[in-house]
């Protein structure tokens, strides 16, 4: 890294450890932020550390966590590796080479096991403690996103799609432990991204992304039920979901926006401005707080006061490329990517203030 952008990201970290984040004046919706010195209240994040990745270039994708054996897993997608972190320290605990597109995890407690779904070759399942492959299990070309069903204790995986390259995507149900499939649900899209699945009811929302609309799928059949047109803005993207309220998180790309939609119905609740190029958005249930994680170098985070009431609380400064996260208890884990610059790719954890 040059000298100039060392100094600029060592400026920035500074900076989040003496003020935590900047809040919004909500006059303006969130328009322009403003040193939380001079906000009321705590902030809702403050920056509690840093570790960097020598040598990392490209994107990082999703987290997982391991909580039998304290490790914190992070799919390096176009480093093709894999990453474990004590979650304790944020020590980088080994750097695990050798994947093709590694997207996203899932963590297996009752096996202690790690599944990598890999976009470009065969999936592994991990031993969690000693780090080792014990077997490996092909899906169709381009698995990325996925959610996770507690009731079957299946996972849903998206596929195809136009990395592929393919003209459709499909969304399989398969057993995580052996890859098996169970159903397909198939769009006519090249551009289907994450989703959101009820845990406690039959349905499945997943964002069909060059089409502009939020899918509705009974888990249970396989059908697309619905199909909502998200009006306000494109590149539907990242989701997330309360179930306790029926409300959906969504965020766009084109522009960076937050929707809050009513899961039932579709409506639009609330909308607020998000960072551009978001990749992710979490739900933190314990908080009532959104979160949403953007490459433009902040972080959004909104507050639900009920279900048909949210304000953005605070825009929390990050680092550029910083797009995916993940609510670990009282702490916020957010990667920054180094995309196509020559930063230094970095993992950033937030203390989270109750509420």
């Amino acid at each position: 890294m040059t000298f100039k952008t060392q100094l600029l990201l060592t400026a920035t970290i500074a900076a989040l450890a003496l003020t935590g984040c900047a809040k919004s004046s909500p006059a303006d919706n969130g328009a322009a932020a403003i040193n939380t010195a001079d906000a009321a209240g705590p902030a809702p994040l403050k920056l509690a550390g840093s570790v960097d990745f020598p040598g990392y270039t490209g994107d990082f994708d999703h987290f997982a966590i391991d909580t039998k054996d304290n490790k914190l897993f992070l799919a390096g997608e176009e480093f093709h590796e894999v990453e474990v972190v004590d979650r304790t320290t944020g020590k980088i605990l080994k750097r695990i080479p050798g994947y093709g597109a590694p997207h996203s995890l899932l963590y297996m407690p009752e096996t202690n096991e790690m599944l990598v779904i890999d976009g470009e070759k065969p999936s592994t399942v991990l031993d969690a403690d000693t780090l080792q492959v014990k077997r490996t299990y092909k899906l169709p070309a381009g698995a990325d996103s996925v959610g996770y069903d507690a009731q079957t204790k299946h996972l849903w995986v998206v596929t195809g799609g136009k990395d592929v390259p393919q003209k459709d995507s499909n969304l399989i149900e398969i057993d995580p432990a052996t890859g098996k499939i169970f159903k397909s649900v198939h769009f006519d899209a090249d551009h289907v991204e994450a989703l959101a699945i009820e845990q406690n009811g039959s349905r499945i929302f997943i964002n069909v992304t060059d089409k502009n609309y939020l899918a509705v799928i009974d888990k249970n059949s396989g059908k697309v039920t619905a199909q909502w047109h998200i009006k306000e803005a494109e590149q539907n993207a990242p989701v997330a979901y309360d179930e306790a309220t029926h409300r959906l998180f969504v965020v766009t790309r084109k522009p960076g926006k937050l929707l809050v939609l009513n899961a039932d119905t579709g409506a639009t609740i609330a909308a607020f401005k998000a960072p551009e190029r978001t990749d992710q958005v979490v739900w933190d249930a314990a908080t009532r707080r959104v979160y949403v994680a953007g490459g433009e170098g902040y972080t959004s985070v909104v507050e639900q006061d009920g279900a048909d009431s949210y304000r953005e609380a605070a825009r929390v400064t990050t680092l550029p490329g910083a797009k995916t996260a993940i609510v670990d208890g009282n702490r916020l884990w957010i990667a920054a990517s180094p995309g196509e610059s020559k930063a230094m790719g970095k993992l950033l954890w937030f203390d989270i203030a109750p509420r």
